[in-house]
């Protein structure tokens, strides 16, 4: 998971996150972007790499703002819902459709419970 995390860009601007922050960060992107999952914005359906790809260019923007200091704070802000329409983020997998914070935190949990 590693040579995963550590092929995603990481922004200049990430310095907002302390180190634990980016590494949970990078490894939340790289988790939704390696997944098989289909996931619906604003009753759209997008591949795992445009989800990503979405998430990343939020995460951008909030650095830039200095809006996001912690990986809960990427799930809150950048991946679960519309800045734009306010609808919650979802996701598809196996058949099954949650939303996409509470699968993001799940994540974020067990990434915890592994030390990474």
């Amino acid at each position: 998971m590693f040579v995963l995390m550590t092929a995603l860009p990481v922004s200049a601007a990430q310095a907002a996150l302390d180190a634990k922050g980016q590494q949970e960060v990078r490894a939340l992107l790289a988790f939704v972007g390696a997944s098989h999952c289909t996931f619906i914005r604003n009753g759209s359906s997008y591949s795992a790499t445009e989800a990503q790809a979405h998430m990343q260019q939020k995460l951008d923007y909030l650095l830039r703002k200095d809006r996001v200091n912690s990986a809960e704070e990427f799930i809150e802000r950048a991946g679960s819902e519309s800045s734009m329409s306010g609808k919650p983020y979802k996701v598809s997998c196996d058949g099954k459709e949650q939303l996409s914070g509470d699968w993001l935190r799940e994540e974020l949990e067990r990434l915890r419970e592994v030390g990474g």
